[in-house]
């Protein structure tokens, strides 16, 4: 079983990530070295914040953790984790780390933050085994690829068709939250420690 870095830059939701991950049955180092990133087993970027604030800890390292990620290291963007794996955000101005090429713009819904509960269509192994496609959103903005390929689950808000799953190479990110979002999330968290396992 791979080691998984969670990276601690700063932001919210940290520990329920790290709590979740481990009653999964990983083993989770907490990680404020963003160096550590570029040689890593299996990186979790976990986030409830700004786009800017969580880039400032990682941009001094961004080539060598987007080397790392374009070379097949397992990692999950979670949220604002995943917003980051983008080129860069309407909601700051700091470059993202562009594994994913495009950019993070705001949603195009009313009410705003999106919070609450949404079923995601997906077909990705990843929500392979979930007993329902219910989970946990709080956003307002979502990532819009270049490349459309890299999408592989959506929902709906407010009659927007919102992508929400993202992959490229061994990299997924994720704009709902699995560690808020019961048994799936945690069956997801799970898909994800089997895939990073497969992975080494």
């Amino acid at each position: 079983m791979p080691l998984i870095y969670l990276t601690d830059y700063g932001v919210g939701n940290l520990h329920s990530v790290k709590n979740a991950l481990e009653n999964c049955g990983a083993s989770v180092e907490t990680v404020t070295d963003m160096s550590k990133l570029a040689d890593a087993e299996c990186v979790v970027f976990p986030g409830v914040g700004a786009f800017d604030s969580t880039m400032e800890r990682i941009a001094p390292y961004r080539e060598e953790i987007l080397k790392h990620l374009e070379s097949g290291v397992p990692a999950l963007g979670i949220c604002i984790g995943a917003q980051i794996l983008f080129d860069s955000s309407e909601e700051g101005k700091e470059k993202g780390l562009g594994l994913f090429k495009g950019q993070v713009i705001g949603l195009e819904a009313e009410r705003l933050p999106h919070m609450g509960w949404n079923t995601v269509e997906s077909d990705d192994p990843l929500l392979n085994g979930t007993p329902d496609r219910d989970f946990y959103f709080a956003h307002s903005y979502r990532g819009r690829p270049d490349d459309q390929t890299t999408i592989t689950g959506t929902t709906e808000y407010e009659n927007w068709h919102i992508p929400v799953i993202f992959r490229r190479f061994n990299t997924y990110g994720v704009q709902f939250h699995p560690e808020k979002s019961s048994i799936s999330g945690m069956k997801v968290l799970k898909n994800f420690i089997k895939f990073g396992e497969e992975c080494q």
